[in-house]
């Protein structure tokens, strides 16, 4: 009766289709057809033909698309939603025309004639949802987006079928409005707000003020922003989800309300309370309920609404009790203040929260705020199920819906991680999962524009009933797909890093790169990896080997680059590891060498490797954010706040390095002064015969690292030198003394 009762919760509320009208339909349509004119050009276009039929789907919400024609005729691409018909175009271009769509760059070169359709390929998603986004990457990948970049991505989400995502451009606009009608003051609400590379925090109820405040015209242009975002989300059929009343209030609220019951919440992240600690009303306080409403009141009247939000009370916060009357009481207050404004409304929540704290969240205390919410009215987002699944020891979210999501990526960082046989095995497990209440899957990174071949997996096993049967053979294409030609040196790379760097097991695995090249150094840095090295060494030489064939594939051109990145990360592990055991000798002449070579060859020469690719410029990095700015002041603090975001992460360091990446510039006036301070001292310290103080030592490099945030050093945005030619030179210099051992 149980299994009954939720499979029918579940049905009725999520698992409905999109409305049916006959302009939708045509609406969605005209937003496919623009975007295969977008992505192929107006002659190429013109071989497709796209209709969008409800009727398509023969189950009541779930995704459909039918593919026919080709060869003599048009290609015929038909799908129960606009999202259904793009996901069908994509399935042509990529098994049919081995085409490729990715973030770095597609390839998209149509063989002529067009090849045929054999029959009718009809294919229906085997889950209603495929879901898109993480609160964090609105701040990690997206802050600093203009509408050219958002078009871009919305046409990628559609290709891969994502039909629900976060849509939290312009909140802040609307909180204003509803600050300034409670009666705050708009400095009371200057100070509230972060900067923007911070924001995904601040909206989680983590931080306040730090590197703010938002200039006026962050709000003028996110709400317009946001409107067009809304629109062309909602042309092709996808479900934004916009953002919700948590509970947390500005400190100001209190002195509109000095009766107010407000709880002060601990630190987060290392920061003191001046940027933490936030205030959260308690759910009974009749102030709750109209905060509450009004938010989302106006942000419906602002935006219009699809009927799901997104609110996180308790992210990575413990909460101010464990009893469960109090959790459920604080779950119950969200989602009424969600339905006094849409009887409609269900909850997605990011159950991070259960995951994150598992020894505050007891089986008790995720029975009490799962239990508060109407029975397919939460939609619980699995966060991190390739690595640690919170369904399977919550009897799949105490039978309310959820979705297997796969995290990835933390803070944006680069280097070569996956898990891809956890992965491709996740979504099948979780469907066959006992009284299973699974719902879609979704890909949740922190940061994107990083290790595309887990994500193309990812995107095809929303589509799919089962696992890739063979995942060797699956790379192997996948190469071919990207570079536009198949060849077997590069197709044995990619079999390699399946292997190794891709081939991640167990709880341990996490998308964080913690690389001592990118962490400030120290004698305790760990320079582990849950693959053999060898792996990544042959695959470097492999690519590289296929250089000569692939070289004109910009994409080809970026993994070569990022294949030879990963290669001087290692050794960078490897020539530390030697300077650190120098040190712990006392052999002043081999720290010497071996320092050396890490800080005044190998970084050097990363840094002119990234510098060959527009991609992995710190330069385009904060013209990005400048160019949000409407004057040269604006344009200085959005920069400042970018650098803080990559580097210190806070005014003392809090998160340090948490959204490391490897750029060209960054590398050279961050990183490398950093591992010269260190080395330096380590010599300093064998050669006068005392001890290396890391204390002191932190305290030197905090310095540095403050000064490269404080600085406004411009750096290029156009490469220069050619990838191909620099990736050769540092593998003949620094590939032979692998394989002789003699790093």
């Amino acid at each position: 009766m149980v299994a009954v009762a939720v499979a029918a919760a579940v049905g009725v509320l999520l698992l409905a289709g999109p409305g049916g009208a006959a302009g939708d339909e045509a609406r969605e349509a005209a937003a496919v057809r623009a975007l295969v004119a977008r992505l192929l050009g107006p002659g190429p276009a013109a071989d497709f033909s796209v209709s969008v039929e409800r009727a398509l789907a023969t189950k009541p919400g779930l995704d459909t698309y039918s593919l026919g024609g080709g060869g003599a005729a048009r290609v015929r691409v038909r799908g129960s939603t606009g999202v259904a018909a793009a996901a069908g175009l994509h399935r042509y271009l990529r098994d049919f025309c081995g085409c490729h769509v990715a973030w770095s760059g597609s390839q998209l070169r149509l063989p002529r004639p067009l090849p045929a359709v054999p029959g009718e390929l009809t294919e229906a998603t085997p889950n209603r949802y495929r879901y898109y986004q993480n609160v964090c990457t609105q701040s990690y990948s997206f802050v600093w987006w203009d509408w050219a970049r958002w078009e871009q991505e919305i046409d990628w989400m559609a290709l891969n079928g994502i039909n629900l995502a976060l849509a939290w451009s312009g909140q802040e606009a609307i909180w204003q409005r509803v600050y300034l009608a409670l009666g705050l003051t708009q400095a009371e609400i200057n100070e509230f707000f972060t900067g923007p590379a911070f924001l995904a925090w601040g909206r989680m109820g983590n931080l306040h003020t730090w590197d703010g405040p938002l200039p006026s015209s962050w709000h003028i242009k996110q709400l317009y922003l946001q409107h067009r975002v809304l629109d062309r989300m909602r042309s092709f059929g996808m479900t934004p989800v916009l953002p919700a009343f948590a509970g947390h209030v500005p400190e100001a609220v209190t002195r509109v309300f000095p009766q107010v019951n407000v709880t002060k919440m601990g630190s987060w992240g290392h920061f003191n309370c001046s940027y933490s600690c936030s205030f959260l009303l308690a759910p009974e306080d009749p102030i709750f309920p109209i905060i509450g409403s009004l938010f989302l009141r106006e942000l419906v009247k602002e935006f219009g609404t699809d009927h799901i939000y997104g609110a996180d009370t308790f992210n990575e916060m413990q909460p101010p009790s464990s009893e469960p009357s109090y959790l459920a009481a604080a779950t119950t207050a969200v989602y009424e203040a969600m339905i006094a404004v849409d009887t409609e409304a269900v909850w997605l929540l990011q159950g991070w929260l259960f995951q994150h704290q598992p020894q505050f969240w007891g089986p008790a205390q995720i029975r009490a705020v799962l239990g508060a919410v109407p029975r397919g009215r939460l939609l619980v987002l699995d966060l991190f199920a390739e690595s640690q699944p919170v369904y399977t020891r919550t009897a799949s979210f105490q039978g309310q819906p959820f979705i297997w999501c796969m995290l990835h990526n933390f803070g944006g960082n680069h280097g070569l991680f996956g898990a891809l046989e956890a992965v491709n095995g996740g979504p099948e497990a979780a469907r066959l999962f006992p009284n299973s209440t699974m719902v879609g899957t979704g890909m949740a990174p922190e940061g994107i524009s990083q290790n595309e071949v887990v994500y193309s997996l990812m995107a095809e096993l929303g589509w799919r009933k089962d696992p890739v049967p063979d995942l060797a053979a699956w790379v192997t294409n996948f190469a071919a797909r990207r570079y536009g030609v198949s060849h077997p040196d590069a197709g044995a790379a990619w079999r390699l890093l399946l292997q190794s760097v891709y081939n991640c097991s167990g709880e341990a695995c996490r998308g964080h790169n913690r690389s001592p090249l990118v962490r400030r150094p120290s004698l305790q840095m760990n320079t582990s990896v849950w693959y053999n090295r060898s792996s990544v060494f042959e695959a470097w030489r492999l690519l590289l080997t296929s250089a000569s064939s692939l070289a004109a594939s910009s994409a080809f051109r970026y993994d070569l680059l990022d294949l030879t990145r990963q290669a001087v990360q290692e050794l960078v592990s490897l020539y530390y590891e030697e300077a650190r055991s120098a040190y712990l000798s006392k052999e002043l002449t081999s720290l010497l060498r071996a320092g050396g070579i890490l800080a005044y060859e190998l970084l050097p020469a990363l840094d002119e490797l990234l510098a060959s690719d527009s991609r992995f410029l710190l330069g385009s990095w904060l013209e990005q954010a400048r160019a949000v700015a409407v004057s040269e002041a604006e344009a200085d603090f959005y920069e400042q706040n970018s650098r803080y975001q990559l580097t210190l992460w806070g005014p003392e360091g809090n998160i340090l390095d948490y959204a490391n990446k490897q750029l060209a510039g960054l590398v050279a006036n961050y990183y490398t002064p950093r591992w010269r301070l260190f080395l330096e001292a380590l010599a300093d310290s064998v050669a006068q015969g005392i001890p290396f103080q890391q204390h002191q030592f932190d305290k030197n490099v905090f310095q540095l690292e403050q000064a490269f945030v404080l600085s406004k050093q411009r750096y290029p945005s156009q490469p220069r030198g050619d990838t191909v030619d620099l990736a050769r030179k540092v593998f003949l210099k620094y590939y032979p003394r692998w394989v002789a051992g003699s790093w």
